[in-house]
């Protein structure tokens, strides 16, 4: 109600202002006659006269002044009796377009607050909203429930063959439940066909099986199955697992990713907004970082986030080739284009081997070198990579992904 209130008391001071302009007659413009030309010829012959000498200055004095007294007389004359101003009460005409102006211009006021705002929406205080976020993010409906709200998204498509080795897989963890490398396993190919919640359990299985030996990037990948299978909700189970990686890595992109995710679903977009670009702009410090799968999922929200925080922000351009570089590639003969994507992949090698890198790295290094035909190269990174990664089965079977598609493998 206080909103409605101001905005009425706004579109009547504006139609206050406005009003008085429009209603006030026309005033009739200045008139010149004859005589007021013929003064004003006369004061500038004055001045002639005086630059050639022909009349001293006192003399030119006088007959200005008394050439601009008679002016100001045929002014008052002309302008004062003979045209007196319009006292007579506006046109209808006037009035008309008036009130016209006043209902126009209230019209597109609603019309904008309509498209732009929140009508009907209650008036809320900053603390009432911190409130009520705070409130919404703890009362989240748990794990078990967003799954079973989430719609599936299991494959319906899966080769006999594939279908055939997951069955395989899940009798292996039945009959061996203590083999962290079947759930390992299990986890991944769950993953495979999308049947995330059944994913989730057999990493949640691999975890306790390693106890005090579970890594980072094992709760890393425990946390993205969870989200997956409740529909990208975060919930609680989620969260506390997000505040472990978060204590044992406060780097950790995945952790932070979801953590801003948490807050723009509880109607904190401040917060998410802040969490996110710190997340955008470290990505913009390694090749490694900017391609992870989490940076790239806050550089597609944070605009938006900025947006609905009242922020004012500019996403900074992403690492890699840029619009002309892509233009030039496609311009390129088969040939240099091919020299081109040999060099990036030479590039990445080199940075693998003295750098080192995520299995993402790894596995896009052993498919580029499948693509390129080195066969041979492609298999000495696999080996490689599999001793870089023994103890990270979800690593493995990412870069084991890679190796089928460069024909490494069956």
């Amino acid at each position: 109600m206080l909103f409605w209130i101001t905005a009425c008391l706004i579109v009547a001071l504006v139609a206050a202002t406005l009003l008085p302009s429009l209603l006030r007659p026309a005033q009739p413009a200045a008139v010149e006659t004859s005589d007021m030309r013929v003064y004003r010829d006369q004061l500038a012959e004055v001045d002639r006269d005086l630059a050639r000498g022909l009349l001293d200055v006192a003399e030119a004095g006088r007959t200005r002044t008394e050439i601009s007294r008679r002016l100001l007389t045929a002014d008052r004359a002309a302008n004062g009796v003979e045209q007196p101003a319009d006292t007579s009460p506006a046109p209808q005409f006037t009035r008309a377009r008036a009130a016209v102006t006043v209902v126009v211009l209230g019209a597109a006021a609603l019309a904008l607050y309509d498209w732009l705002g929140a009508p009907g929406y209650p008036d809320i205080s900053r603390a009432s909203r911190i409130a009520a976020g705070d409130a919404m993010r703890l009362g989240r409906i748990s794990q078990a429930a967003a799954e079973a709200l989430a719609p599936p998204t299991t494959a319906t498509d899966v080769p006999a063959a594939d279908m055939a080795l997951i069955e395989q897989l899940r009798d292996a963890v039945k009959t061996h439940p203590d083999s962290a490398q079947g759930w390992g396993f299990l986890a991944e190919f769950e993953t495979r066909i999308g049947n995330y919640p059944a994913a989730a359990r057999a990493q949640e299985q691999l975890i306790a099986l390693k106890t005090d030996t579970a890594t980072v990037a094992d709760y890393a990948y425990l946390v993205d199955l969870q989200v997956a299978a409740a529909g990208g909700f975060v919930s609680p189970q989620v969260e506390q697992t997000i505040r472990r990686l978060l204590a044992d890595d406060d780097t950790n992109l995945t952790a932070r990713y979801y953590t801003g995710l948490l807050y723009a679903q509880t109607d904190r977009p401040d917060i998410a907004f802040r969490l996110w670009r710190d997340l955008v702009e470290d990505g913009q410090t390694a090749v490694e970082k900017a391609d992870d799968i989490h940076v790239q999922l806050a550089r597609a929200g944070v605009e938006d986030m900025a947006i609905r925080a009242g922020v004012d922000y500019e996403l900074p351009p992403e690492i890699g080739p840029d619009a002309a570089d892509i233009a030039a590639a496609q311009d390129m003969t088969p040939q240099a284009r091919q020299q081109m994507i040999a060099g990036m992949v030479a590039q990445l090698s080199d940075r693998l081997a003295t750098q080192g890198g995520p299995p993402a790295d790894w596995a896009r290094l052993i498919a580029s070198l499948g693509v390129l035909g080195d066969t041979d190269q492609a298999r000495a990174i696999w080996t490689e990579a599999q001793g870089v990664f023994a103890t990270d089965p979800a690593a493995i079977a990412q870069l084991l992904t890679a190796a089928q598609s460069a024909g490494l493998t069956p």
